[in-house]
């Protein structure tokens, strides 16, 4: 199995543009559930198997239902 890209050492530059948009999103006044729900589609279109399961974990833990995180995609 190859190893994951670490994103922070590849690219600083993306890395550090997506640390400031997590806090700008903390300090936003959205439920908590829609920010993973949009952080679980992003990772769909990047298709980032590895993000997928993070945030759809995080969503679970909030409260997220299964059928809101499956049908993102349609």
């Amino acid at each position: 199995m190859e190893p994951r890209m670490l994103l922070k050492e590849v690219n600083p530059a993306a890395f550090a543009a997506m640390v400031g948009l997590e806090k700008f999103l903390d300090g936003a006044s959205l439920d908590k559930k829609l920010k993973e729900l949009v952080k679980i589609r992003a990772s769909q279109l990047n298709r980032c198997a590895f993000c997928l399961q993070i945030h759809a974990t995080d969503a679970r833990k909030l409260g997220e239902t299964e059928v809101r995180i499956y049908t993102l995609n349609a």
